[in-house]
């Protein structure tokens, strides 16, 4: 039997690499910038930005930045760059002189720069949003602000926790914030309440993810077999062949459209199994904003776990 075809979406453009063999070209790193001599030209006296990539073993400066980049020879015909989560990775054909790679560098510079740039304000959005468990913590849930209150005397309609307005705890009508009653006493670990919480959000997201796919299967004319929830670190959801789809739970933390746009992209791949303008032309058909909505996905921070 062949394998079932698979195809996901993934956080950032192109999945992490694994790490390339250590080229043999000499390495080439400049030393610290001198300090500032007087007479000497503003633009020269600023210090630059820095990228640096952990395995690096050449460095180029490209317009105000000095980038360090992973270097390696590889069997393809043109020069090829790879921004990820930890810097710029360059592969180029074994007999690509260095020239031409530091050349390719410079005309390619402010697309390096800008990717470079979203990964680091990325990465920070990331490091800010991590959560802080404890009684009266508020996390993103459906795009808006959800507090966490523990209540071990709450009488709860549901397990463990339920959800309430933001009015029904402090007396204040606040129509963007809700409140979720958990039923911990105020003493509990950071552990046993971010486990409360996080059963809630995947009950809510599974409920959820059901609800737009049972929305959206009929006017895309597909059939999917089976929903699994996924704990992926760097990919939002994945289709097979075979009708199953995969989809992240912490999806319940960006607003509906959001959602939306993910359940439909992988229930357009039951029909189109590639990324071809068909595949987008199928997308566009039950969610004509999916560009935009694509790019909040990439941009917006979600709690670090």
């Amino acid at each position: 039997m062949l394998p079932l075809l698979r195809f996901t979406l993934d956080l950032f453009d192109s999945a992490t690499a694994q790490p390339p063999p250590v080229s043999r070209e000499p390495t080439v790193f400049q030393g610290p910038k001198p300090a500032f001599v007087p007479g000497e030209l503003l633009p020269q006296a600023i210090e630059p930005a820095r990228f640096k990539h952990p395995q690096a073993n050449r460095e180029v400066r490209i317009d105000d930045a000095v980038v360090g980049y992973v270097f390696c020879r590889a069997k393809r015909r043109t020069i090829g760059f790879i921004v990820g989560p930890e810097g710029l990775v360059v592969r180029a054909p074994r007999w690509t002189p260095i020239y031409e790679v530091e050349a390719a560098l410079q005309e390619k510079g402010r697309w390096i720069l800008g990717k470079l740039h979203e990964t680091r304000e990325r990465h920070a959005k990331v490091s800010n949003a991590r959560v802080a468990w404890a009684d009266g913590v508020v996390i993103p849930y459906l795009g808006l602000d959800l507090q966490i209150v523990l209540d071990p005397t709450h009488g709860f309609a549901g397990k463990g926790a339920q959800l309430a307005s933001a009015d029904a705890h402090s007396g204040h009508s606040n129509p963007s914030r809700q409140v979720l009653w958990v039923g911990l006493p105020k003493s509990a670990s950071a552990e046993q309440i971010r486990d409360a919480v996080q059963a809630w959000l995947m009950q809510q997201a599974k409920d959820n993810f059901l609800n737009r796919m049972n929305h959206f299967s009929p006017l895309l004319q597909v059939r999917w077999s089976k929903l699994r929830l996924s704990n992926a670190g760097t990919r939002w959801g994945s289709a097979s062949a075979d009708g199953s789809i995969r989809l992240n739970w912490r999806l319940i933390h960006f607003r509906q459209p959001v959602i939306d746009y993910v359940v439909a992209h992988e229930l357009s791949h039951l029909r189109v199994m590639n990324h071809s303008r068909s595949f987008w032309d199928t997308v566009a058909t039950v969610v004509p904003d999916y560009a935009g909505l694509r790019k909040q996905l990439k941009s917006d921070a979600i709690p670090k776990w």
